[in-house]
C-alpha cells in the first residue's frame, strides 16, 4: 500500500512539474514612445493563437502561455509590434504612433473636421509643439511656426502690445488684428489704459492649458465668423480630460534674461571732443564768438560742476538694463471615467524685465469638466481665472522711459557727489532741481520714486449642453463669458517733479471693467449615405454683447512718499467716467459634402447684425464656397509608391471687418461746461445711417501633398484678398459744423503665396524632421478717393502704395567740399522721371516714397532631432524686405546738434574738404542733416535663432522605480542670435506710443527683445 501511495505522489509531482514547464505567466507594461504615458486597452495576443489579454488603465497586462512564443501588441493609431517572449517573465513595450493611419483632426468654426477633408486654408499648432518649448507668453507659440501669419512684438517691455497679421493688413482705419476665439468665446483684445501704450490682453492665457491653436486664413475657413473674419480667425482650444487613470503633470522652469543687443554710444573723451568741435564749427559759421564759451559752461554744468568734464565716464545703458530672472511652475491633473472627464491646471509665473522696474506676475487656474448624463445628453464647462500684475514703464515717447536715458551725456555722474542723490533729483536743501541736473530728465528718478502697476483679473467661462436628437443629429447650446477687471495705479513722487511739473507728487487711479458674453446655439447633422455620400451640416445662431465702463481720477500734492493713495492727495485735479457697449446678432450655416471619399464641397454663410453700424445697414451677409479633390484616392494614384496624398482645393468667399468705435454711425452729443460754468451740451459726431462693414473678398487656391509614404508633406497656397468699402474718416464741408465723417470709402488688396514643407529626413533610433514655412504678401491701396492719410513720423496711406509707406525727403549723403547734408531734388522732369540732382536746401527736395514697413516675406525653419531619450529642437524665424525708420536718430545720431549723447557712427563725421562720408559736419545748435529723411531709414530684415530646446527623457526602467510616468529635463534658449543689418537695438520693433495700421515700422527708443535661457523639468505620474 505504501508503495502505491509513493508511486502516486511521484507521478503527481512529475505531472505538476510538466505543467509548470509548459504554463507560465508573463507580465509587463505598455507605454507610448512619444511621451512615456501608459496605454490602456492595448491588445496583447500570443501569435498564432486566440490566447490574449488587454492592458489596464496603467498600461499593465498579464498573460499565461507555454513555450517561447511571440507576443503581438496592437492598438488603434499605433504601429503593431511583435516581441519574442523568449524565457522572460517581464516584457515591457513602447509603441509608436502610426502617422499613416491617424487622421489629423483640426478645429473649425463650431466643430471639427479631419484635416484631409478640409477645403479651406487652416494652419494648426498642437499642444505637443507648445509644451516642447514652454514659455510664459501665448504669442511665442505662433511666431515662425505657420505660413501666412506674422507676429511682431512692439518692444522688449513685458506685457506690451503685439502685432499679428494674417495674410497682410486688410484695413486702413479699422482693426487689423485677427479675431481670437477661446473655446467658443470671442475674446476682448482691446483694453484702454492710462499709460499711453497698448498692453497685450492675450498674456492672460496660460499656454500650458492649450490643446491646439488653429488659424483660419481664407474665406472658406473663416466666413462662418462673418463680419469679424477679414483679418483671419485664431481658434484656441483648451485641454480636456480623458477616461482612464488620473494623470498628474508637474513642470517647472527657471532662467535668466539679458538684452539681445546694446548700442554703442560715445564715451566721455569722445563726447567732449565732438562737442568742442561742433561748438568751434558753429562759431566759424557765424563769424562771432559765443558757442565755444557757451559749450564749456555747459560741459562743466553737466559734469556736476567739475572744471574737468572728463571726471566722470558713465555708461547710461548699463544703468537701466538688468540681468532678469524668470520662474514658472505648472501643475495639471486630468482623467476621469467614461461618463465624467476632467482637466484642471494651476500656473504661477514671475518674470523680471530686462529694464529696471519692469516686472510681470501671473497666477492662473483652470477647470474643464465634461459629463455624459446618458447616451444622448452631455454637459460641460470650461472655467479659468487669472490674475496678472504688470509693473509697467512709461511709453517710448516719455522722458521717463528707461531707454531715453541714453540721451544723457556720459560726463554726468549717476550720483551727484554734492547731494548723494541721483543726478537731476531735487536738492533737499532747496527743494529745487540741482543746478547741475542733466540736460534731460533722468529716468532713474522714476526707478526710485515712482510706481506704475496694472492689475488685471480675467475670467474665461464656457458652459455647454449637447443633446443627440436622432442618430447623426445633435443640438448644442453654449454660453461664454470673458470678464475683465483692470485696475491701474500710478504714483510719481517728489523726485520726479521735473518731469511731472508737480512738486509734491501726483497719483492716478483708473478702473476698467469689460463684461463680454455670448451664446451659441446650433444643430449639427452628420450622415453617411451608403458608402459614397457623406453630409455634415451646421445651422445655428449667435449673440454677443460687450459692456465697458471706465473711471479715472487724479490727485496731486501728497504730504510725503509714505502716502501714495488718492485719499492722501491734497488736491483732486481730475476725474471722469465713461461707458460704452456693442452687440452682434448672427445666424450661420455650413454644409460639407463628400462623395466617394475624394470629392469635397463646402458651403458656408453668416448673417451678422451689429449695433456699430447704421440703421440702413445693420445686417450683412458673408458667404463662402469651396471645392476639394483628393487626387490620391483616384485609381491612377491609388497604388503610387511616390504619391501617398495629394489634394487640390479652391475657395472664394466674403468676410467683414467691424472693428471700429462703438456707436460710430450715430450722431453724438457730449455734456460740457458752458459760459460761466453753466451746464450744456455740444455735438461731437455727425451721424451716418448708411455706415456698414468693410467687405473682403478672398480667392484661395491650394495644394496639399504627401510623398514617399508621408516622409515629405506640405501645402502650397496662392490667394488674392480685395477689401471694399474701407471705413475712413472723410473730410466734409465746414458748413456742416464738423471736420470729418466716418464713411465707407476706398479699396485695398493683398496678394500672396504661401509654402510649407514637412519632412522626415531620418527615421529609426535617430530621428530628424524639418518644417519650413515661407509667406510672401503684397499689399496695395487701390482707392482712397484722392485722400492722403498721414501716420507717425513719415508713414502715410496713399493710393497705389502699400499701407504705411515712408514718404519723405531722400538723403543723398554729404557734400565733400563743405560737409553739408545734401538731398535728392526728386522734382519731376518733363518726361515724368525724377530729377536726381542734389541740394543742400532741405525744403527744395520733393517728398517721395522712400521705404516700406511691410515685409516682402516672412519665414520659419524648425528642425527636430531625437535619439533614444534625447530631443533637440531648433527654430529660426525671419522677416525680410521691410524698412525701419529710427525716429530717435534725429537726436542720437544728429551730428552733435545738441547735447544728447551720440551713437559711435557720428565719429566718422566730415571734418575737412575732400572727406567722403555719410555723416555731416558737426554744428552745435544747428540742424545739419537732422531733418526727417531717409538718412534715418534702414533695412529691417532679420533672421533670428528664435528657439533652441534640448531635452532628455529619463528611461522608463528608471522612472518606474520611482512610480513615475515620465521625467524630462530640458534647457531652452530664446532669441539666442539675430542676423541683421539694422543698426538699432533690435529689428523687431514698432514703437509703442505710435503703433497702428499706418504708423508701423518706427523705432523711437524701443527696448530690445530679451535673450532668455531657461532650465526646466517635467514630471508625469
Amino acid at each position: 500500500m505504501r508503495k502505491h501511495v509513493l508511486l502516486f505522489l511521484f507521478l503527481l509531482n512529475v505531472l505538476n512539474f510538466s505543467a509548470m514547464a509548459q504554463n507560465r505567466t508573463i507580465s509587463g507594461r505598455v507605454t507610448s514612445a512619444a511621451d512615456g504615458s501608459a496605454l490602456p486597452g492595448v491588445s496583447v495576443v500570443v501569435k498564432g493563437t486566440t490566447i490574449g489579454a488587454s492592458t489596464d488603465i496603467d498600461g499593465r497586462y498579464q498573460i499565461s502561455l507555454t513555450g517561447s512564443p511571440t507576443l503581438v501588441f496592437t492598438f488603434i493609431g499605433f504601429t503593431t509590434r511583435e516581441i519574442p517572449a523568449g524565457t522572460n517573465s517581464t516584457v515591457d513595450v513602447r509603441m509608436s504612433e502610426d502617422t499613416k493611419t491617424i487622421q489629423e483632426v483640426v478645429v473649425v468654426g463650431y466643430g471639427s473636421q479631419e484635416k484631409r477633408e478640409v477645403t479651406g486654408s487652416i494652419a494648426s499648432i498642437k499642444s505637443e509643439d507648445i509644451q516642447r518649448t514652454p514659455t510664459p507668453s501665448f504669442e511665442n507659440a505662433l511666431q515662425g511656426r505657420t505660413s501666412g501669419v506674422m507676429v511682431e512684438q512692439q518692444n522688449g517691455k513685458l506685457g506690451q502690445g503685439i502685432k499679428v497679421r494674417v495674410r497682410g493688413s486688410s484695413s486702413v482705419s479699422a482693426g487689423n488684428e485677427p479675431l481670437y476665439v477661446l473655446d467658443g468665446v470671442p475674446l476682448t483684445t482691446s483694453v484702454p489704459n492710462a499709460g499711453g501704450a497698448p498692453t497685450n490682453p492675450l498674456v492672460d492665457l496660460n499656454p500650458n492649458d492649450i490643446a491646439s491653436i488653429e488659424v483660419l486664413k481664407d474665406a472658406a475657413a473663416a466666413a462662418i465668423y462673418g463680419s469679424r473674419a477679414a483679418n483671419g480667425v485664431v481658434l484656441i482650444t483648451t485641454k480636456k480630460g480623458t477616461s482612464g487613470g488620473t494623470k498628474v503633470n508637474v513642470s517647472y522652469f527657471t532662467g535668466f534674461s539679458k538684452p539681445t543687443n546694446k548700442r554703442e554710444f560715445l564715451n566721455s573723451s569722445e563726447y567732449v571732443e565732438l562737442m568742442r568741435e561742433a561748438a568751434a564749427n558753429s562759431e566759424e559759421r557765424e563769424g562771432e564768438p559765443f558757442w565755444v564759451e557757451f559749450n564749456e559752461g555747459r560741459l562743466q554744468r553737466y559734469a556736476a560742476g567739475n572744471a574737468d568734464p572728463l571726471t566722470y565716464n558713465t555708461d547710461w545703458q548699463d544703468e537701466v538694463f538688468q540681468d532678469a530672472s524668470v520662474n514658472q511652475v505648472d501643475v495639471s491633473v486630468s482623467g476621469g471615467t467614461e461618463k465624467t472627464r476632467f482637466y484642471t491646471g494651476l500656473s504661477n509665473s514671475n518674470q523680471d524685465g530686462i529694464l529696471i522696474n519692469n516686472r510681470f506676475e501671473k497666477i492662473s487656474g483652470r477647470l474643464n469638466l465634461d459629463h455624459q448624463i446618458n447616451d444622448k445628453f452631455a454637459i460641460g464647462m470650461n472655467f479659468s481665472l487669472t490674475r496678472t500684475k504688470n509693473f509697467r514703464l512709461s511709453n517710448d515717447n516719455a522722458f521717463s522711459t528707461p531707454m531715453q536715458i541714453v540721451a544723457l551725456p556720459p560726463i554726468t555722474p549717476v550720483i551727484d557727489p554734492r547731494t548723494g542723490l541721483v543726478s537731476g533729483a531735487l536738492d533737499p536743501a532747496t527743494g529745487r532741481p540741482n543746478t547741475t541736473y542733466p540736460v534731460y530728465y533722468n529716468p532713474l528718478l522714476n526707478a526710485v520714486d515712482a510706481d506704475f502697476l496694472t492689475t488685471v483679473f480675467r475670467n474665461f467661462t464656457n458652459l455647454y449642453a449637447s443633446y443627440k436628437i436622432l442618430p447623426g443629429l445633435t443640438f448644442r447650446s453654449e454660453f461664454g463669458l470673458d470678464l475683465l477687471n483692470q485696475n491701474e495705479n500710478a504714483y510719481y513722487g517728489k523726485l520726479t517733479a521735473r518731469n511731472t511739473g508737480t512738486p509734491n507728487g501726483i497719483g492716478v487711479n483708473a478702473q476698467t471693467q469689460i463684461f463680454n458674453y455670448n451664446t451659441n446655439n446650433f444643430f449639427n447633422y452628420n450622415k453617411t449615405i451608403t458608402d459614397a455620400h457623406n453630409v455634415d451640416v451646421v445651422l445655428g445662431m449667435s449673440y454677443q454683447e460687450s459692456n465697458q465702463t471706465a473711471n479715472y481720477i487724479e490727485g496731486q500734492q501728497f504730504p510725503s512718499n509714505a502716502y501714495r493713495t488718492l485719499a492722501s492727495a491734497a488736491d483732486i485735479t481730475e476725474g471722469n467716467s465713461s461707458g460704452t457697449d456693442y452687440s452682434f446678432l448672427s445666424y450661420f450655416t455650413r454644409v460639407n459634402y463628400k462623395f466617394l471619399d475624394r470629392y469635397l464641397l463646402g458651403l458656408s454663410g453668416r448673417i451678422d447684425g451689429s449695433s456699430r453700424f447704421g440703421n440702413d445697414s445693420k445686417y450683412g451677409f458673408f458667404p463662402a464656397v469651396s471645392l476639394g479633390w483628393i487626387l490620391s484616392e483616384e485609381s491612377f494614384l491609388a497604388n503610387s509608391s511616390l504619391v501617398n496624398y495629394l489634394k487640390l482645393r479652391g475657395s472664394y468667399g466674403i468676410t467683414g471687418n467691424a472693428e471700429i468705435a462703438n456707436a460710430a454711425s450715430l450722431g453724438l452729443y457730449s455734456g460740457d461746461a458752458g459760459y460761466g460754468g453753466t451746464p450744456g451740451q455740444r455735438p461731437t459726431q455727425i451721424e451716418n445711417p448708411e455706415l456698414k462693414w468693410e467687405e473682403t473678398a478672398q480667392l484661395d487656391i491650394g495644394l496639399e501633398y504627401g510623398f514617399w509614404n508621408g516622409r515629405l508633406s506640405g501645402e502650397i497656397d496662392y490667394y488674392v484678398k480685395k477689401t471694399n468699402d474701407l471705413l475712413l474718416n472723410v473730410n466734409v464741408p465746414g458748413t456742416s459744423g464738423y471736420r470729418t465723417q466716418l464713411k465707407n470709402v476706398g479699396k485695398l488688396q493683398n496678394k500672396g503665396f504661401e509654402f510649407s514643407l514637412n519632412s522626415d529626413n531620418l527615421v529609426g533610433d535617430f530621428k530628424w524632421s524639418t518644417n519650413f514655412n515661407y509667406s510672401r504678401n503684397r499689399n496695395k491701396i487701390t482707392d482712397l478717393q484722392g485722400q492722403i492719410i498721414e501716420g507717425g513720423y513719415l508713414n502715410r496711406a496713399v493710393e497705389g502704395q502699400p499701407i504705411g509707406v515712408f514718404f519723405g525727403v531722400e538723403y543723398a549723403g554729404v557734400d565733400p567740399d563743405n560737409g553739408d547734408a545734401i538731398y535728392y531734388l526728386n522734382t519731376l522732369n518733363p518726361d515724368g522721371t525724377r530729377n536726381r540732382e542734389t541740394t543742400s536746401d532741405y525744403g527744395s527736395a520733393e517728398r517721395v516714397v522712400i521705404g516700406d514697413p511691410n515685409p516682402n516675406y516672412v519665414l520659419g525653419l524648425t528642425n527636430n532631432f531625437s535619439f533614444k531619450g534625447f530631443d533637440l529642437s531648433v527654430l529660426f524665424q525671419g522677416v525680410v524686405g521691410n524698412d525701419i525708420y529710427n525716429g530717435a536718430g534725429t537726436y542720437m545720431s544728429a551730428s552733435a546738434s545738441w547735447y544728447d549723447n551720440q551713437t559711435k557712427d557720428q565719429l566718422r563725421r566730415w571734418q575737412k574738404p575732400g572727406d567722403i562720408t555719410d555723416v555731416p559736419r558737426a554744428y552745435l545748435g544747428y540742424a545739419n542733416g537732422t531733418d526727417a529723411s531717409s538718412r534715418y531709414l534702414s533695412d529691417g530684415s532679420y533672421v533670428r535663432l528664435k528657439n533652441v530646446t534640448l531635452g532628455y527623457t529619463l528611461p522608463n526602467s528608471f522612472t518606474q522605480k520611482l512610480h513615475l510616468e515620465k521625467v524630462r529635463v530640458y534647457a531652452i534658449g530664446l532669441n539666442l542670435l539675430t542676423f541683421t543689418d539694422y543698426e538699432g537695438w533690435d529689428p523687431e520693433v514698432n514703437t509703442d506710443y505710435l503703433a497702428g495700421n499706418i504708423s508701423q515700422g518706427n523705432d523711437f527708443y524701443g527696448a530690445p527683445q530679451a535673450r532668455t535661457i531657461t532650465f526646466g523639468v517635467n514630471i508625469g505620474f
